[in-house]
C-alpha cells in the first residue's frame, strides 16, 4: 500500500525498502565502530592528543553535520534524482574515518595526530550533513508513510548486534589477544562500512521528482524563514527537539565519568560498546514500529526515560557512591541512555518526514537541522561551562532538559493520522 508516493515509485518500494535498510545497516555499523561519544575519545587518548580535544568531538560531528543543511536542502531540490548526494557523502565519510585510522597506525602522535583527527572529523561532518538531507528526501520519495520508521529501526537493530559482538570480543578476550592496534583496525573497518553503504544505496531505484530550479542563497533563506514563521507544528517540533539535544550530550559526560574511575583500557571500551550496541539491537525495531504509529509519543516516552535515568544516576552517586567506581555501573547507564536516545532519534526523524508535505520534505529537514545545529553549539558551550563546576551539575541540567522535551513532544501534533 502506497499512501503518499507515485504509483511508478510504489512498484519499486519492496526492493527500495530492502536496499535502504541494508545501506543504513552499514552506515550505522560505521557510526558504532567510530562513535564520537565512545570510540574516538579512546583514539585521541591512544595517540596522546591533548585532552581538551575530546570536548570538540560531539559538537563538531553534530553541529557541522546540521548547520549547512539550510543551503544544501535547496541545492538538492535542483536535482530530480537525489540519491547521488547520499552516495557521494557516504564515500567521503568512509575516507575520513579510514584516514583517522591510518594517521594513528602510521605512528603520528600528540598535537599533530590530534588536530589531524579533528580536521578529518570536520570534513566527515559536512559530508554527513549532505548525506542526511539526501537520505530523508530519498526515503520520502521511495518508501510510503507508515513504513519509514522501520527502515531506521531495522537498520539500528542489525548494526547494534554487530557492534555489540565486537565489543564483546574486547571484553572476553585476554589482553594478549587484543593489542592496541585493534582500535585502529576497528576504526578502519568503520570506514569500510561507509564504502559498502554507498555501493548498496546506489542501487536504489529513484524516479525523478519535482524541482524548484536554480535558487539563490537569499531566496532559499527567505523561503526557509517564511516556512518557520508560518508553520506552528514545525515550531513545536523544533522546541521539543531543542530540549532533546540533551540525550546526545549526556553520553560523553557518562563516558568521562567512566574513564576517570575505571581507566581507558580496551576491555572497558568493550563494555561500553556492548552496552550501546545491545541497546540499539533490543530497542530500535520497537521504536521504529512505535514511531510509525505515533512519532510524538515515541519522542515523549524516550525522553522521559533519559531524564529519569539522569535523576537516578544523581541519586546513586549521592547515596551509593561505591557503585560509581565500577565499569558495570556505567555500562548499564549507557545501555539505558542508548535505548532512550534511539527512541528520540527515530521518533523525531519519522515525525519531520511525515510532517512535511510532498516534495517539501528536504526543506523541512534542512531548516530543522540547521536551527538545531546552532543551538547544539550553544548548549555544548553550556555543558562545557557546567563541567568546570561538576559532573553532577551537568547531569542535573541535561536531565531537566530531557523531561521538558518529553512534555513538549507529548503536546505536538499527531502527524501519523
Amino acid at each position: 500500500m502506497c499512501r503518499d508516493i507515485p504509483e511508478d515509485q510504489c512498484r519499486e518500494q519492496p526492493q527500495n525498502f530492502v536496499l535502504q535498510c541494508l545501506a543504513q545497516v552499514f552506515s550505522k555499523i560505521g557510526d558504532a565502530l567510530a562513535d564520537t561519544k565512545i570510540v574516538l575519545p579512546w583514539l585521541l587518548g591512544a595517540v596522546g592528543a591533548p585532552v581538551f580535544l575530546v570536548g570538540f568531538l560531539v559538537p563538531i560531528r553534530d553541529s557541522l553535520a546540521l548547520l549547512p543543511q539550510i543551503l544544501v536542502g535547496g541545492v538538492i531540490r535542483r536535482f530530480a534524482v537525489r540519491k547521488g548526494f547520499w552516495v557521494a557523502g557516504s564515500i567521503v565519510e568512509g575516507a575520513c574515518i579510514t584516514l583517522m585510522a591510518v594517521t594513528a597506525a602510521a605512528g603520528f602522535s600528540g598535537v599533530v595526530a590530534g588536530w589531524t583527527i579533528i580536521g578529518l572529523l570536520v570534513v566527515f561532518s559536512v559530508a554527513r550533513g549532505v548525506a542526511s538531507i539526501a537520505a530523508k528526501d530519498t526515503l520520502g520519495k521511495t518508501v510510503s508513510k507508515g513504513r519509514r520508521g522501520r527502515v531506521s529501526g531495522y537498520a539500528a537493530t542489525l548494526s547494534g548486534l554487530v557492534a555489540g559482538g565486537i565489543g564483546l570480543y574486547l571484553v572476553v578476550t585476554p589482553e594478549a589477544a587484543r593489542p592496541d592496534w585493534m582500535l585502529y583496525a576497528m576504526i578502519a573497518a568503520a570506514g569500510g562500512s561507509w564504502f559498502i553503504a554507498a555501493a548498496v544505496f546506489a542501487l536504489t531505484k529513484e524516479f525523478p521528482g519535482a524541482t524548484d530550479g536554480g535558487r539563490g542563497i537569499h531566496d532559499i533563506a527567505r523561503d526557509q524563514f517564511k516556512l518557520l514563521i508560518e508553520n506552528r507544528a514545525l515550531q513545536k517540533f523544533l522546541i521539543a527537539r531543542t530540549f532533546l539535544i540533551s540525550t546526545a550530550l549526556a553520553g560523553p559526560v557518562y563516558v568521562s565519568l567512566a574513564q576517570r574511575t575505571s581507566g581507558q583500557t580496551l576491555d572497558n571500551l568493550g563494555w561500553l560498546i556492548v552496552a550501546s550496541g545491545l541497546a540499539s539491537a533490543v530497542s530500535a525495531s520497537v521504536w521504529g514500529k512505535l514511531s510509525d504509529r505515533s512519532s510524538r509519543l515515541t519522542m515523549a516516552l524516550a525522553a522521559t526515560v533519559a531524564g529519569a535515568l539522569g535523576l537516578a544516576v544523581l541519586a546513586t552517586m549521592v547515596f551509593v557512591p561505591e557503585l560509581s567506581r565500577h565499569i558495570g555501573f556505567y555500562a548499564v547507564i549507557l545501555f539505558v541512555l542508548a535505548i532512550a536516545h534511539a527512541g528520540v532519534r527515530i521518533g523525531r526523524k519519522t515525525h519531520i518526514v511525515d510532517l512535511a508535505p510532498g516534495d517539501q520534505k528536504a526543506e523541512y529537514v534542512a531548516l530543522s537541522n540547521t536551527i538545531i545545529g546552532v543551538l547544539l553549539l550553544l548548549l555544548g558551550a553550556l555543558v562545557a561551562a557546567l563541567l568546570a563546576i561538576s559532573f553532577e551539575a551537568v547531569i542535573a541540567v541535561l536531565s531537566t532538559f530531557a523531561l521538558l522535551g518529553a512534555a513538549t513532544a507529548f503536546f505536538m501534533e499527531d502527524v501519523q493520522t
